[in-house]
């Protein structure tokens, strides 16, 4: 064993440990660690890895349904889709090294994403992305920074993605100043797997071999878990090092020979597991910990990339495109042989024992030797101080009577013009969407992607969402209504909302209205899953999300899969036919909290969120998603960002229709509010009568508003050459991003 440890202080402070938790080290092991043993334990027991400060706060999630085979704690989650198939999703941050290196930061984000569904089992068949940056509009530093990062990050993503074969069907792009310091990029990945071929991230039986497959390791991504456990300062663009480099050649080839391994040699895996954040340390901790086995593994026999690296090195590196897999005694030759016919390294590296402990072992002499269980299992769980913020008493006092009057016309063309309203071809177009061939609804499609499965013949639609200003001003209703927007898009292509994964953006988690923002978003995304029988399956925590003091806005990212039981049935989101009726579900009660409205025009986020009628939601997804089955549909799209107004012109901006639309309004400016629980329907008026008769059973409010056709887009006084809606949705994007280019 090494000698122990000298000028312990700087080595504390580089791990991120204090001294209450070195105390705690001493105890698990009796003795001083060594430089190996602190880096484990630095890297098992970060944010990132050990989720101390939110543990709590994720206790109580619903993440039981009929349909839920895996719910959080594997690699990913898995619901049962019918036919004996099953769908495995998750959802992933790579924030702080997408922020220092944009492309390689995006890029292995969606590598890491992939591989933790195709470690179950699962060929990956679509990714999704929810993407957060600054201001991007003028010429300041931070401007083209922002813009500088948005290349970055889209390139890295249509890289990989488009490389490794995996369509990126949809996601959504934002942009809000509270970015500016810590952009967000969260990564989902969907996969497709036989109900009966499930396989688990677990080591156990005694004498079975630990195999290492995929890439060498380097040196790259040295510290990544504990880097991304901590706040940016200005230096932060230094730690270039700790970002990984990805290879999606490689973790092709990766993909390919882990799914042959599954499918002709499954009764000699027991388990495998990605080495992902922590690397080797975290994959072979928590395979060993699920078992309560032990586990001697040998370094020198881990493939390297560079020369003189250290146990420290292989134990905490994060390279890309590595599996460690737990095969049956005896038959390792089989796996080292579909390996090797992929071009890709593996090698024994150890096996399991029945000790409890991590024997680790450079050339023959011991290097660590420490327990696994208290590793896993005590990290500290922190109960830290909560306080809600001051702001809120500001900017809940607020309200669209506080600000002065603006003619609708000019509203109309501002929020229009909004990035977050227009059409993000620029980015979509950078990936690509139809490859496997089973896209149904692809990018810029409007609400949720669908992608059909064919050899059930359903279909599976996605949704990506989050409102960061909702979750600003209310963070409880904001994350409900993430849950719920994210469902009402998936219930608008007419498929049924069956669950959900999480990416729970937040910032420093030291600050008191922080932790209070993250419990309260947490008790809203409960309260909306176990409203709408959407568990949480899957997910992911990131915090310190915070530059010099500053947090983003809270931003609980929500990703919603639904079944669609025929794929011919996949309901489109833009105008279909000219003549026919535009009816409007729900109620308009003048909502503008947090809305696009209030923001583009006065430059503020302010106001209230009104109470949630989950009755109401989930009366609109029935009606939808059952007229849909009934054939009585053309069309279906959501009401939410700029209201109907902005609802109407995308649709038909995007059919290329026009549309002239009447609508009573208490206020004229109605036509922009952020009411909940509301859709815009086409359909003809042969089936008017029917879907009435529904709408009224259920007790949906609708009102006929209008036709669709014609050369302009028309909502009351409001009105466009349906050309410049044209020009303008599907323009203006590119006109931010490329200006200094």
């Amino acid at each position: 064993m090494s000698k122990p440890l000298e000028n312990i202080e700087a080595l504390l402070k580089s791990h991120k440990l204090n001294d209450e938790d070195y105390t705690h080290i001493k105890e698990i092991l009796k003795r001083e660690p060594n430089l190996v043993e602190l880096g484990i334990f630095s890297a098992m027991w970060s944010e990132h890895c050990s989720y101390k400060s939110s543990t709590k706060y994720l206790r109580g999630f619903p993440t039981k349904a009929p349909w839920v085979i895996q719910g959080p704690g594997e690699n990913a989650g898995v619901i049962d889709i019918g036919g004996g198939y099953a769908a495995v999703f998750k959802m992933e941050s790579h924030n702080h090294p997408s922020f220092i290196e944009p492309f390689q930061g995006a890029a292995t984000g969606v590598g890491g994403i992939l591989r933790d569904v195709f470690t179950m089992g699962a060929r990956p068949i679509a990714n999704l992305n929810a993407l957060r940056f600054g201001s991007v509009n003028g010429n300041s530093d931070t401007n083209k920074y922002q813009r500088h990062l948005v290349r970055g990050v889209v390139d890295g993503i249509g890289s990989y993605g488009n490389c490794m074969g995996v369509p990126t069907i949809g996601g959504e792009v934002s942009f809000d100043e509270s970015y500016n310091g810590n952009i967000l990029v969260n990564a989902f990945a969907l996969g497709l797997v036989k109900t009966d071929e499930i396989f688990l991230g677990i080591a156990e039986g005694i004498g079975n071999s630990v195999m290492y497959v995929g890439s060498k390791t380097g040196r790259d991504g040295l510290g990544g878990a504990v880097m991304s456990s901590d706040s940016f300062t200005e230096e932060s663009k230094s730690l270039r090092p700790t970002v990984q480099v990805g290879d999606p050649f490689t973790e092709k080839l990766l993909l390919e020979a882990c799914l042959e391994l599954f499918k002709t040699k499954k009764e000699i895996v027991v388990g495998i597991q990605d080495m992902g954040a922590a690397g080797l340390t975290s994959s072979a901790f928590e395979m060993a910990g699920k078992s309560g086995a032990g586990m001697v593994m040998h370094l020198d026999k881990v493939p390297a990339r560079e020369e003189g690296m250290t146990p420290y090195d292989f134990m905490l590196s994060e390279s890309q495109e590595r599996m460690l897999v737990c095969v049956k005694k005896g038959r390792e030759q089989e796996v080292v042989d579909i390996f090797e016919k992929w071009d890709l390294d593996v090698a024994i590296i150890g096996e399991v024992t029945d000790t409890g402990r991590m024997e680790l072992y450079w050339h023959g002499e011991l290097a660590c030797d420490m327990p696994i269980a208290p590793v896993s299992e005590e990290a500290p769980v922190l109960d830290r101080p909560t306080s809600r913020p001051e702001y809120l008493n500001k900017v809940n006092a607020i309200g669209i009577e506080s600000y002065p009057v603006v003619e609708d016309q000019k509203a109309y063309e501002t929020l229009l013009s909004s990035l977050e309203v227009v059409d993000k071809a620029w980015v979509y177009n950078q990936y690509d969407s139809m490859v496997q061939t089973n896209t149904v609804k692809h990018p810029g499609s409007l609400d949720a992607s669908v992608i059909r499965i064919k050899e059930t013949g359903k279909a599976l639609a996605m949704s990506a969402d989050c409102n960061p200003r909702y979750c600003y001003i209310d963070p409880h209703r904001g994350a409900a209504l993430a849950v719920i927007e994210s469902g009402r898009n998936v219930a608008m292509s007419g498929a049924v909302p069956k669950a959900i994964t999480d990416c729970l953006n937040f910032g420093n988690p030291e600050n008191p209205e922080v932790m209070w923002q993250f419990a309260e978003a947490c008790e809203g995304i409960k309260e909306a899953c176990a409203a709408l029988s959407t568990p949480v399956v899957s997910g992911n925590v990131s915090l310190y999300n915070e530059t010099n003091g500053v947090s983003v806005f809270p931003t609980p990212a929500i990703a919603m899969v639904g079944v669609n039981e025929d794929e011919n049935k996949v309901l489109p989101s833009h105008f279909q036919k000219e003549g026919s009726l535009v009816v409007l579900l729900g109620k308009t009660t003048g909502e503008f909290g947090g809305s696009l409205y209030i923001k583009k025009l006065f430059g503020e986020t302010t106001g209230n969120l009104a109470e949630i009628d989950y009755a109401a939601e989930l009366a609109l997804w029935k009606l939808v998603i059952d007229a849909n089955s009934q054939g009585l549909l053309l069309a279906a799209k959501d009401v939410n960002l700029g209201g109907v107004a902005i609802a109407l012109s995308k649709m038909a901006a995007k059919s290329t229709k026009g549309v002239v639309a009447g609508i009573a309004m208490k206020q004229s400016r109605d036509i922009f509010d952020e009411s909940q629980s509301r859709a815009i329907v086409e359909l003809s008026e042969s089936s008017l009568e029917a879907f009435k008769a529904m709408a009224d059973e259920l007790g949906v409010p609708m009102d006929i508003i209008g036709k669709v056709g014609g050369d302009q887009v028309k909502i009351n006084q409001v009105a466009l050459p349906l050309a410049k809606v044209k020009d303008v949705y599907f323009n203006r994007f590119s006109e931010v991003i490329e200006q200094d280019l």
